[in-house]
């Protein structure tokens, strides 16, 4: 335990002395009340630890590894302090008046009181580990400030896919440190796709001896050009594992979602179980542009992306399984949500299946949407028995929505729009506002492969999770916000922290601090640059921005003034003004510049960014044109 205290602590990535001075005390996300003081607490070893609640244990191991860490030394635990002794008090006591999650800090010359019941008084802890400045003299120093906190929503999350590509349990614990440092609470477990099954089926061992490999995985962009790898691609996670995971989540006050994809997004089970498909014969369905590995006879785990046609059949033998998954599933995960996907299902199998088609006339059914929202509402009736509730896609609203199902808007707002209008919960989580963090996150052509799209972390930090065409008495039903991180581009844990990072301090902004205390300026100019300044001393990965102040792609004029700054902590630019690529062997940035372009010409400003530790930004550029003619070319 106390191992995995110190990692949490060292990846909470505390803040140098310059950000005592910002607004927001360095804290991301952003406070409701920061309330400055006079006066300074001096932390050093001579201040006690009191925290005498037993339930709040790990929170004050949490808050002393960290010191450890930081400060070389650790508080003394004690009951209480004796006269004149200065303390580090944690504390419920009166927690109760707070809401839920909610916190209180009261620093003052002679002590330091965090004040918060279970999640609330761990998020506290994360709030002060982020304040902390460098030592001097092997002391502390902290500013007097009384913060008041509490979140905007109740459900903030964060979803990784582990079905196209699989990561060890030891990166999926990591990943939940980062989200806890940043007070997200849901974490949703994308186990189940077309591409592979993840998680272990007891009565069903197939799932995964067959649904846990696939035999290749595509080359290149989708539908590619080099068909597949050829090479075998599997992995899975234990029973075991998975209650691993849970619990470490737990501790972190992070809610584990599971989700099993159906009735679409099935290839891979089915590819275990071929009765599962309306057509158990028939081969997988090959798409002819993508040069396909091996065998093209029987059921395949699919080894390129996108949606396919074999999908689940209506049967009793189908929901039988299916109940039975669930039923293991639920003994894993204690979380009120299951997530049953609901997205993507194409209908041409069933339109296909005479089975299908009579089942639809038998139980009065209006078309394919009609039997999609069928087989919803009926898994919804068992998950529901078991006393847990649904979250499906936005796709679930095709044909009626099931009765007390979740919705998560994914294809734009218009989803969860149609879902809080007719009284039902919602997650936004929309690509349109950047919260697909599988997207790149800039227009440079030195961004990595990815599927697509554009989510830079200022669009996240723009993004209101409430619709404005929501009534007052709708808005309660937006519950929260979520971001998403599909692997089909995402190999290694390397990558997911790369996409990741810093577009979860936007995603933790917008889902915790009011739109009135958010900043962009403060928050990238002041924040930004000193957390990722704290993740460049640690092996994590992150997307470094471009610099501060950097013009627009295309300026007009004769005279312009350059003002840069480092978007990391310690970082340092570089730049040109001959076309050629910048490096750390072109001018190095160090103060205003100001350029003068003649008359017919222009020039061409390149910068890049690199830290301390060696990570680079993409190269940007901005054209500087004073009358010259742009040749555009191919």
């Amino acid at each position: 335990m106390k191992k995995s205290l110190i990692i949490l602590a060292s990846l909470a990535f505390t803040l140098n002395v310059f950000a005592q001075n910002d607004v927001n005390m360095g804290i991301i996300p952003a406070p409701l009340s920061v309330v400055k003081k006079q006066g300074s607490f001096v932390l050093d070893k001579t201040v006690v630890l009191i925290s005498n609640d037993i339930e709040n244990a790990k929170t004050a191991d949490l808050l002393n590894a960290f010191i450890v860490s930081k400060g070389g030394f650790a508080l003394r635990e004690a009951k209480l302090a004796v006269a004149g002794q200065k303390a580090v008090i944690l504390t419920s006591k009166g927690a109760e008046l707070l809401s839920k999650e909610g916190y209180n800090i009261h620093i003052s010359p002679n002590q330091i009181k965090l004040n918060g019941a279970g999640a609330g008084l761990f998020y506290a802890v994360q709030s002060l580990m982020q304040m902390m400045p460098e030592k001097k003299k092997d002391k502390i120093t902290l500013s007097a400030v009384i913060i008041n906190d509490e979140p905007r929503f109740k459900y903030r999350g964060t979803h990784l896919d582990v079905a196209r590509h699989f990561f060890p349990i030891s990166f999926v614990k990591k990943y939940i440190d980062l989200l806890a440092t940043y007070k997200m609470n849901n974490f949703h477990w994308h186990l189940t796709d077309d591409q592979g099954w993840r998680i272990e089926i007891k009565k069903y061992p197939k799932l995964t001896s067959v649904g846990g490999s696939r035999n290749g995985t595509i080359i290149g962009n989708y539908p590619g050009t080099g068909g597949t790898d050829n090479e075998t691609y599997k992995g899975y996670y234990t029973q075991e594992e998975i209650k691993q995971v849970v619990a470490y989540a737990a501790t972190k006050y992070i809610n584990v979602i599971p989700e099993i994809e159906m009735p679409g997004h099935a290839s891979a089970a089915i590819a275990a179980y071929p009765d599962l498909s309306c057509f158990p014969d028939r081969d997988t369905f090959i798409n002819e542009k993508t040069p396909w590995s091996g065998s093209r006879k029987g059921k395949q785990v699919q080894q390129t992306w996108g949606v396919f046609d074999d999908v689940f059949t209506p049967t009793e033998n189908t929901f039988k399984f299916l109940e039975d998954v669930i039923d293991e599933v639920i003994g894993l995960f204690p979380s009120k949500y299951i997530h049953i996907g609901g997205d993507e299902c194409p209908k041409e199998y069933w339109k296909q299946s005479s089975f299908c088609q009579q089942f639809i006339k038998d139980n009065n059914l209006k078309d394919e949407h009609g039997l999609q929202s069928y087989f919803i509402q009926r898994m919804e009736k068992y998950i529901n028995s078991k006393g847990r509730s649904i979250i499906g896609w936005d796709e679930i609203l095709e044909g009626g929505l099931a009765p007390n199902a979740t919705v998560m808007s994914w294809r734009g707002e218009k989803g969860g729009i149609d879902a809080a209008q007719q009284n039902h919960d919602v997650i936004m989580t929309p690509g349109s506002a950047g919260l697909y963090f599988d997207h790149k996150q800039s227009a440079s052509p030195d961004e990595p492969l990815t599927i697509g799209g554009l989510s830079s972390y200022a669009k996240v930090y723009a993004y209101d999770p409430i619709p404005k065409e929501l009534t007052v008495a709708q808005q309660k039903y937006i519950l929260g916000v979520q971001a998403n991180i599909w692997t089909e581009y995402i190999e290694s844990p390397s990558k997911v922290e790369f996409m990741l990072l810093p577009r979860l301090f936007s995603l933790a902004e917008i889902a915790w601090s009011k739109p009135s205390n958010k900043d962009f300026k403060n928050f990238s100019e002041e924040r930004v640059p000193v957390h990722l300044a704290r993740l460049d001393k640690t092996n994590t990965n992150y997307w470094v921005p471009t610099p501060i102040g950097m013009p627009d792609k295309s300026q007009d004029g004769e005279r312009f003034k350059i003002e840069l700054k480092a978007p990391v902590v310690g970082a340092k630019i570089f730049y040109t003004l001959d076309n050629y690529r910048p490096s750390e062997n072109a001018t190095r940035y160090v103060s205003p510049i100001t350029l003068i372009v003649p008359q017919g010409q222009m020039k061409i400003l390149k910068t890049i960014v690199i830290t301390p530790s060696g990570r680079r930004s993409v190269v940007v550029e901005t054209i500087l044109n004073n009358g010259a003619v742009l040749i555009k070319t191919k």
